[in-house]
């Protein structure tokens, strides 16, 4: 899709951010043990599919021999599908347990009835996302999110500060919140937030509109059905136009009516596409 291809041209504005050091057993911590582990499982997988063409087996002699041969090359195949069969089998029945214990622990931390807890399941499940309106965003939710200790204190200032026009100090409290809450549920909202604030200091030099592209990117590619997915789709295509690309601006801005054709962005969105010339 063309619209795919913009995101893969948008991606490349996409700079690597530097991994700040978390306390042991915060609720961050167990998320990222959880994907860690989940990643080495896929890979211990793929053990079991194959690399390449399969090589035959080379023998002279007599009938017999060729047979003999065979056999005993297809009993190694055989002795070394198990073993790996077994790893993965291994690897898979310890990754769940620990998967069970994380679960454990995290409802631990946040004070929950660990007798509810019930066959070891994927964590998360159905999050509230806060909403932006006119551009400002609301305060994170207090129930039914699962957040780390502080977590939606620290997003609140970050929101405070926006809501305040303080766009420096909210461009820094929304930058530390992504960095210390990697995975968090208020992600969408976070970047948001923090492309707002660098949008809010009237950035002159590209470089300066590439790091507002970027986060509004990251917003919308961190969740792309989230509450906030439709201004930060809107918010990319104008970031877009400022950078001069204008072609690519004129296609975001255009899917914000067809991915949200129920958003408020859309109105905004056309105005902006007249604005541009779009076709």
């Amino acid at each position: 899709m063309r619209f795919t291809a913009i995101c893969l041209l948008t991606l490349t504005l996409m700079l690597p951010r530097a991994a700040v050091a978390q306390d042991a057993d915060t609720l961050a911590d167990i998320r990222q043990q959880l994907t860690v582990l989940y990643v080495e499982i896929q890979n211990l997988k793929r053990e079991l599919s194959t690399t390449g063409a399969p090589s035959g087996v080379s023998t002279s002699g007599t009938t017999l021999d060729r047979v003999n041969a065979i056999e005993d090359q297809l009993r190694r195949l055989t002795g070394r599908t198990e073993q790996l069969e077994n790893r993965v089998q291994s690897v898979v029945d310890d990754g769940t347990n620990r998967i069970g214990d994380l679960e454990f622990r995290l409802v631990e931390l946040e004070g929950g009835d660990v007798s509810s807890l019930g066959e070891t399941t994927t964590l998360g499940g159905d999050i509230e996302v806060p909403s932006l309106s006119d551009g400002s965003l609301t305060d994170a939710p207090t129930q039914d999110t699962e957040l780390a200790v502080g977590e939606a204190a620290d997003y609140q200032r970050a929101v405070a500060a926006l809501d305040g026009g303080d766009f420096v100090s909210a461009e820094t409290q929304f930058a530390t919140f992504i960095d210390t809450y990697p995975g968090s549920p208020l992600a969408p909202e976070a970047n948001l937030g923090l492309g707002l604030s660098l949008e809010g200091q009237n950035p002159t030099t590209n470089d300066a509109r590439a790091a507002i592209a970027r986060a509004f990117l990251e917003s919308y590619s961190s969740d792309m059905n989230s509450a906030v997915a439709d201004q930060a789709l809107f918010h990319l295509g104008k970031s877009l136009a400022a950078l001069g690309k204008t072609n690519e601006a004129c296609v975001t801005l255009g899917e914000v009516s067809v991915r949200h054709p129920d958003s408020d962005m859309v109105m905004q969105a056309q105005s902006e596409m007249r604005n541009l010339g779009c076709p």
